[in-house]
């Protein structure tokens, strides 16, 4: 079982979708684990996004990120990493969170992490360890095959 941080970014807020957003991930079998709003930082995001600092649009995807205030999430299920699909909303296929509701590389919904590893990073850098719950979810006998897990 997977856990990942996903971050409904300010377009998702000033849109009205996060009701929508977070159900699509309820709907497709992920298990909510931990969830708070925040007004992100200059430093918070420079570290954040510190790969992506010799890029030309990296101030401009600090400045979108504290635009307004995100809502950051942890996620969990089998796979859950690759549950947001492709980063770019133009390029990503109906049926996944940014093909359908995104035409923007930058204001495309949500941030997710991108391996099991920078998900760990991830999440404790936005979520101390007392903010992310563990318990069974009703349905989880209902969502995956006894030896998927």
């Amino acid at each position: 079982i997977e856990k990942t941080l996903v971050i409904l970014k300010p377009c998702t807020l000033q849109r009205g979708l996060v009701g929508e957003i977070t159900h699509l991930f309820e709907r497709k079998g992920l298990r909510l684990a931990g969830m708070k709003m925040m007004q992100l930082t200059d430093e918070l995001l420079s570290e954040h996004y510190a790969h992506l600092s010799s890029k030309p649009f990296f101030q401009r995807v600090k400045e979108s990120m504290m635009a307004t205030r995100v809502i950051g999430c942890c996620y969990e299920g089998v796979c859950a990493i690759q549950a947001a699909g492709p980063t770019n909303g133009r390029l990503a296929a109906p049926g996944t969170i940014r093909g359908d509701y995104s035409m923007s590389f930058q204001e495309n919904i949500v941030h997710t992490s991108d391996s099991p590893e920078t998900a760990a990073i991830e999440l404790t850098r936005f979520f101390k360890p007392e903010e992310i719950f563990d318990y069974k979810q009703a349905t989880f006998d209902y969502l995956y095959a006894n030896d998927e897990y």
